[in-house]
């Protein structure tokens, strides 16, 4: 006959694990099986794009570090008489202001792109709010008007950045067409071949500002933009402000009766 001894802190091991699973229960009989735990995380996700009927969508800028091509991308926003959405770092717009001030007085879009440039998403809740706080009221002392617009650096972001910048009165935007004009050894001509090939309708093009064909090929990006049919609004024109859904997508959308 074989005898099993179990030590001491197995025994206490068995114990916890089913303490642990007791009180498990009890919270899911006590929020009547409406869990949102570390178990069952609800995904937040910024809006990516909006559904919307017409053929509207938005052009935006990332401002967060040179500022030498902006005149040039207002001309032609000017020129053109399209109003876009600039986002812009706190430390850019501190260096910066009379940009900030001149993207305000024509009448564009100013985000909040946040203070420091930080990857979001691996900082702490407390420094999030930080950075966006900090970022508003630069952006807001500069311009007069409240910022309502916000989008984390590098498109990185977690359930606590867009929580805490819904807390503090943003909605936080990415996009869904990526112009790559930031990559290294990209051509006009594949920047402008990749906007128009994947634009839709409710789609938010991303831009930067301080590259090498940005400010030179928005004429014929805004042109072939509106020779398909697509008229070109800010952010705050784009997205819907209440009683909205956002898919598994991040598209933004009036729910469905």
């Amino acid at each position: 006959m074989k005898i099993y001894a179990l030590r001491l802190k197995d025994i206490i091991r068995f114990f916890v694990a089913v303490g642990i699973m007791a009180c498990a229960l009890i919270a899911v009989k006590n929020s009547d099986l409406n869990i949102v735990s570390a178990f069952s995380p609800e995904k937040e996700l910024p809006i990516y794009s909006v559904e919307c009927q017409e053929k509207k969508i938005s052009i935006t800028f990332d401002c967060a570090w040179g500022a030498g091509d902006i005149p040039d991308i207002l001309n032609t926003l000017r020129n053109e008489d399209v109003k876009a959405t600039f986002f812009m770092v706190g430390q850019w717009a501190e260096k910066f202001p009379q940009a900030v001030k001149l993207m305000s007085q024509d009448g564009h879009d100013i985000g909040n792109h946040s203070y420091s440039h930080l990857r979001m998403g691996s900082i702490d809740s407390g420094k999030i709010r930080s950075e966006i706080s900090r970022c508003g009221a630069k952006l807001n002392e500069i311009t007069g008007n409240k910022i309502e617009l916000f989008r984390a650096p590098y498109g990185d972001y977690n359930n606590s950045v867009i929580r805490g910048a819904r807390d503090l009165g943003y909605y936080t935007i990415q996009w869904d067409v990526d112009s790559l004009d930031w990559k290294p050894g990209i051509s006009r001509q594949e920047i402008l071949s990749r906007v128009m090939r994947k634009v839709k309708s409710g789609s938010i093009i991303l831009f930067h500002n301080d590259t090498p064909h940005t400010s030179k090929i928005l004429p014929e990006i805004i042109a072939s933009l509106k020779r398909e049919g697509y008229s070109i609004v800010p952010v705050s024109q784009l997205i819907l402000r209440e009683n909205y859904i956002i898919d598994f997508e991040g598209r933004q959308q009036i729910p469905k009766q």
